[in-house]
């Protein structure tokens, strides 16, 4: 679609995509975390007869169902879901396979005749399912090379986080600058794809194009009621037995993996296990550092002209998403039109 504004009693235009098909439009739901995506997307896919492809990042990891507020099967509500519960705790998530296996998935849903509906927060996950983005290549050797020198002391040589940042900055300004300083995952991954192609990592960040037919609904709150929803999502995920399930992870070898021990909640979790943090302060820091990750959603997906806002609060939130959808949709989409009540998940 070409015109979209954060406006929502705005008109979008029908969508565009490279691949027209025959089947019914991507329905994705984006926004910030704890606006109420999940159950957005399932009172859809209900009304539309669609299924939902997560792109949550860290709600692919089995047994993180607590901390990532992943739906439970009583709030799927019968929708099928997919790329949920797909990786084991120890292994790497990849943008490149998630790629893969959730356009498969989109594909797939569509060939059924049903609505694919995209779900979640991971920005560049979203743009990784819908947009034209090549995955540049990888090479461990370089990695461990770059992990090395990030890892060194300043006072070791000319190494350190200071060094990479520095040449980041000379080879590729625009990459430097979109990256958090800190990021260091970002910064070593960007250098190993300028050493490996020679070109910018800012020349491999996804173009605003859809791959095939999409409408995209975001979900917005007022500051203020997003930040005690945060909040009070955090506690909840304390009294519902967090730190049982980091236990249990804990044994599966969540540690020894190197995304999911660091999604958030987890790692807070671990440092209270370990004695670092008190009870209390693991939550405030959960809390604090979730804040910041929605504000920096709301930073990835505001500028995206192609995004209808609506807000996450509205009473009549899913029949004014069914307006966007069925206003968006081809002669060739053949949504139904039918309008439905939600449960309140987030």
């Amino acid at each position: 679609m070409t015109t979209t504004t954060s406006d929502a009693g705005a008109d979008p235009q029908p969508p565009e995509g490279d691949e027209a098909g025959d089947g019914p439009v991507v329905v994705a739901v984006v926004g910030p975390t704890a606006t109420g995506k999940s159950a957005l997307a399932v009172a859809l896919a209900l009304a539309l007869e669609g299924e939902i492809v997560n792109a949550d990042a860290s709600a692919l990891y089995r047994g993180m169902d607590i901390g990532t507020a992943k739906p439970t099967p009583a709030e799927r509500r019968g929708v099928p879901h997919h790329q949920l519960d797909v990786l084991d705790v120890t292994q790497e998530a990849s943008v490149a396979a998630y790629q893969q296996g959730a356009r498969a998935d989109l594909a797939a849903i569509t060939a059924r005749g049903r609505v694919p509906i995209l779900v979640g927060g991971s920005g560049l996950y979203v743009r990784a399912a819908l947009d034209h983005l090549d995955i540049p290549p990888t090479d461990p050797a370089i990695r461990a090379r770059l992990q090395a020198e990030a890892a060194a002391q300043p006072a070791a040589g000319t190494a350190g986080l200071d060094s990479l940042r520095a040449r980041l900055a000379a080879l590729d300004p625009v990459a430097a600058q979109r990256i958090e300083p800190n990021n260091v995952r970002r910064i070593i991954r960007a250098l190993e794809v300028i050493e490996l192609t020679g070109r910018p990592f800012s020349a491999t960040m996804p173009e605003r194009r859809h791959l095939r037919p999409t409408v995209m609904i975001g979900l917005t709150l007022a500051r203020e009621v997003l930040d005690a929803r945060i909040q009070a999502r955090t506690r909840g995920m304390w009294d519902a037995g967090l730190v049982a399930e980091v236990e249990h992870l804990l044994a599966l070898g969540l540690e020894r993996g190197r995304t999911a021990r660091t999604a958030l909640g987890y790692a807070q979790t671990i440092q209270q296990l370990r004695g670092v943090l008190s009870q209390t302060e693991a939550i405030d820091a959960t809390a604090a550092a979730t804040r910041r990750f929605a504000r920096r959603q709301e930073s990835w997906f505001r500028p995206d002209p192609r995004i209808t806002w609506l807000p996450a609060d509205a009473p009549d939130l899913l029949d004014r998403a069914l307006d966007v959808v069925e206003a968006a949709s081809t002669a060739t989409a053949a949504l139904p039109d039918a309008h439905g009540a939600m449960t309140d998940n987030g």
